[in-house]
């Protein structure tokens, strides 16, 4: 096992980060989020020399899925998001496909739920259930690595929207209190939209810090 490698793409008409994690020995990749426009990270996967072997969703907002089908025609790829989204996924006006372009349904899921383990680029990769933003947002999180892939949960010094279908205010603040702000301080946090941060960073300065127990 080699070293982890992230490399992002802000891709989608709301500037979503698409992130393509790899291990540098192996050459296998994990893509996170595809917003949108397959060919450009498929493109991406070819000029690092890397092969998709999953895709992994942290939610089942149009922003962060629309990409889905292309990378699934063209690598097979399984795709793995939270238990509690297959509503969201599968219906493309739950999931706002519909209203910014064509609409997109994702059936072909395998579901996780929190505290589950899975197996990739010889690493675990740990769900963390963080609804809120939707109701089966998860996150991501790679102790060995101190890396957590936040999704639409966690930003630099902000957090999600909860005025889409499934969100809940009370579920996002004991989300990234009880679950999130519990990881050790140095984790690099690799959120859905804007720049990387750190738990102990979003600890100070999140305005969610103040509901810390």
């Amino acid at each position: 096992m080699g070293n982890l490698k992230i490399r992002s793409q802000v891709l989608g008409i709301v500037g979503t980060n698409c992130y393509l994690a790899f291990d540098d020995e192996m050459m296998e990749g994990v893509i996170i989020d595809p917003a949108d426009n397959g060919p450009v990270i498929l493109n991406q996967c070819r000029e690092l020399g890397v092969t998709p072997k999953a895709v992994l969703l942290t939610h089942g907002h149009f922003d962060h899925i629309c990409a889905v089908p292309d990378l699934v025609r063209a690598f097979q790829l399984p795709v793995y998001a939270g238990k509690g989204e297959e509503k969201l996924l599968s219906d493309p006006s739950m999931n706002l496909s519909v209203t910014y372009g064509d609409g997109v349904s994702l059936k072909k899921v395998e579901f996780l739920d929190d505290g589950d383990e899975i197996s990739l680029l010889g690493r675990t990769w740990k769900v963390i259930a963080t609804p809120g933003h939707t109701g089966g947002s998860v996150c991501y999180y790679l102790e060995e690595d101190k890396v957590l892939f936040s999704g639409d949960t966690l930003f630099c010094e902000s957090y999600g929207r909860t005025d889409f279908p499934t969100g809940s205010g009370r579920d996002l603040v004991s989300s990234v209190v009880d679950k999130l702000f519990v990881l050790p301080e140095e984790v690099n946090v690799y959120p859905g939209h804007e720049s990387q941060t750190t738990i102990g960073h979003e600890k100070k300065y999140n305005p969610l810090s103040s509901y810390q127990r």
